[in-house]
């Protein structure tokens, strides 16, 4: 089950946009045929990224490809991380509209053969 979910209380930056589509901890447990408590083992390791939206941890939809995450999603979140971002940092940084990507982000370009490039960007922001 798949909410689109406003950003709660927050102004995205200027040609920001949010995923399209969310899905809850439990979703994302059924999806992935895992615990819940799997799941947020999955989210303190790196290998997800939720974001508190109304109230609830979400994630976004399209980061989890059944039956597992983005094959790249763990990597580039390490990236962030030891560039500084926090976890709504990298939401915005993945879901920043760049014509140069298929797909349009670097959230979408990760499904596809440019996922590479979108580890090395993230890989740069730490210089």
């Amino acid at each position: 089950m798949t909410d689109s979910v406003p950003a709660e209380g927050t102004v995205p930056s200027a040609g920001a946009a949010e995923p399209a589509d969310w899905l809850t901890l439990p979703d994302v447990a059924e999806r992935l045929d895992l615990t819940i408590s799997k799941v947020h083992q999955m989210i303190r390791d790196r290998e997800l990224i939720a974001v508190r939206r109304d109230g609830v941890r979400r994630i976004p939809a399209e980061l989890v490809a059944n039956p597992t995450v983005r094959k790249h999603l763990p990597g580039v979140l390490t990236l962030l991380t030891d560039a500084g971002y926090d976890d709504e940092a990298a939401l915005r940084w993945l879901y920043e509209p760049d014509d140069t990507l298929l797909g349009g982000t670097p959230a979408a370009a990760l499904g596809g053969d440019q996922a590479r490039e979108i580890k090395r960007r993230a890989q740069a922001l730490g210089f």
